[in-house]
C-alpha cells in the first residue's frame, strides 16, 4: 500500500542485523519522528511511544490480531485462529481453556516445586565458578518447568526451545532469517501434531487438559494442537531470555544487584525492570479495522501496525531515565506482557519462575562478573546467544 499522508516515514530497517542485535538506538530515533512512523521497507507502521502503544493493545476491535501478528503478508495469511492470532469470541474460548492452570491460585500450587528446582540448579552452577546464563541457566530451567507441568513426553524435549526460537522468525518480513527457520517451524508444528498428543502426554498434565476441553466441546478438536503452542512455543523461549537478561543486567550493574541481595522484597520490582529493559518479545503487529485518527492524521483501515514493545518500554515521555536499570522502579505498567485481551496468559508463571531464580541467586551470589556475551538475531525475540559470567559467592 502507499504511505498514507500525514505520517513521518523512515528507511530504518528494524530487521537488519545491527538493529536486531541492539534495537534501542533505532527505537529512540523512531520515537523522535513520532508515535506512528511508516517503515518504507515493509510498508507498515511502527508504533513507537508508550501511550499510543498501550491504547492500541487495549483496543482489539480497532486493531485486530485475527489477520496475523507478523509482518510478512504470506505468513499472516495462513496464521489466523490461534490464541495469538484471534479476536473475541474465538480468543475468549481458547483462553478459557488455559486460564484454570495459569491463574495465580493455580500457579501458587506449583511454587514449592519451582523454588526447589531453581535452588538445585543454581547450587549446581555456582560450584563451577562460572556458567552460561543462556545454555546452563535459562534454557534448562524454563524447559524443565514448562515441559513437566504440561506433561510433555521425553521425546524431542531438548529440541523445543531451539525450534521455538526459530519459529519466532516467522513474525518478521520475508528475510533470510525467516527462510532459514522454516524447517524449525515445521518441526515444531509436527511436534504438536504427532508427539504432544493424548496417549503420549502425562494424563495429569496441562496439555492433556487441552484435549479434554476439545472432547467436551469447549473448543473444536482441531484447535487443540494449535493451542498447545501456547505452551511449547510461547512459554519457554521467552522465559529463558528473561532469565539470561537478568543475569546480564546485574553483571553490568553490580550496585543494583547489591540492593536486591540486601532487600529480597525488591525481587518482583527487579524482575519487572528486567522485562522493561529487555522485553523477550520485541514486536507483534495488528491490523486496523477502520479509519482512525492518531497524532492528527488518519490511519486507514487495513493498515499493518507493528507495536514495538521494546520502544514503548523506553519511552522518555513515560519513564524517567528509561535507559537506566533501576531495581527500585517497579514498572508494573510495562508492556512486555502486552495489554488487554492479549495480555500474556502465562505472565504469572513467568514471574513465578523469574522470582524463584533471582531469589536463589541472591542467596548465593555476591557478584556477577561478565566474561563474554552476545545477542542473537531474531525477527521477534530479543535474547542473548550466550552470557558467560564468573560468580563471586556470598560469604
Amino acid at each position: 500500500m502507499m504511505r498514507p499522508a500525514g505520517f513521518p516515514s523512515t528507511d530504518i530497517d528494524l530487521w537488519s542485523d545491527e538493529v536486531l542485535v541492539n534495537p534501542y538506538p533505532a527505537y529512540a530515533t523512531l520515537r523522535e519522528l513520532g508515535s506512528l512512523v511508516w517503515l518504507n521497507n515493509v510498508e507498515a507502521f511502527a508504533l513507537t511511544q508508550y501511550d499510543v502503544a498501550r491504547a492500541v493493545l487495549q483496543d482489539w476491535e480497532t486493531f485486530s490480531s485475527a489477520s496475523g501478528v507478523g509482518v510478512a503478508p504470506e505468513v499472516n495469511a495462513g496464521s489466523g485462529g490461534s490464541i495469538l492470532t484471534s479476536d473475541p469470541p474465538v480468543h475468549d474460548r481458547l483462553r478459557r481453556v488455559l486460564n484454570p492452570q495459569l491463574v495465580p491460585r493455580a500457579i501458587a500450587n506449583h511454587q514449592a516445586m519451582i523454588t526447589e528446582r531453581a535452588e538445585a540448579l543454581v547450587d549446581t552452577l555456582i560450584r563451577a565458578g562460572q556458567f552460561d546464563a543462556v545454555e546452563e541457566l535459562g534454557k534448562p530451567f524454563s524447559l524443565g518447568v514448562i515441559a513437566d507441568l504440561v506433561g510433555l513426553p521425553a521425546e524431542e524435549r531438548e529440541c523445543l526451545i531451539d525450534r521455538s526460537t526459530a519459529s519466532f522468525n516467522s513474525f518478521g518480513p520475508a528475510n533470510s532469517l525467516l527462510t532459514e527457520s522454516i524447517q524449525g517451524l515445521r518441526d515444531l508444528l509436527r511436534y504438536g501434531r504427532d508427539v504432544a498428543v493424548p496417549g503420549r502426554l502425562d494424563p495429569n498434565g496441562w496439555g492433556q487438559q487441552i484435549y479434554d476441553a476439545g472432547a467436551r466441546g469447549d473448543i473444536e478438536p482441531a484447535q487443540c494442537a494449535a493451542l498447545m503452542s501456547a505452551y511449547t512455543f510461547a512459554g519457554m523461549d521467552t522465559t529463558m531470555n528473561a532469565l539470561a537478561a537478568a543475569v546480564h543486567l546485574f553483571a553490568e550493574n553490580p550496585f543494583e544487584w547489591e540492593l536486591v541481595r540486601n532487600d529480597r522484597t525488591l525481587i518482583p520490582s527487579a524482575f519487572n525492570e528486567v522485562l522493561r529493559m529487555h522485553p523477550p518479545v520485541q514486536r507483534f503487529s495488528r491490523q486496523s479495522t477502520c479509519d482512525i485518527e492518531i497524532g492528527g492524521a488518519v490511519l486507514p483501515a487495513g493498515s499493518r501496525v507493528v507495536v514495538l514493545f521494546g520502544s514503548a518500554n523506553r519511552d522518555e515521555l513515560h519513564y524517567a531515565h528509561p535507559d537506566r536499570f533501576d531495581v527500585t522502579r517497579n514498572p508494573v505498567d510495562m508492556l512486555s506482557f502486552g495489554r488487554g485481551v492479549h495480555h500474556c496468559v502465562g505472565a504469572g508463571l513467568a514471574r513465578s519462575e523469574g522470582h524463584a531464580v533471582l531469589a536463589a541467586l541472591a542467596e548465593r551470589v555476591a557478584r556477577f562478573n561478565l566474561v563474554t556475551s552476545s545477542w542473537r538475531r531474531n525477527n521477534a525475540i530479543h535474547g542473548l546467544e550466550h552470557c558467560i559470567v564468573r560468580v563471586e559467592l556470598s560469604s
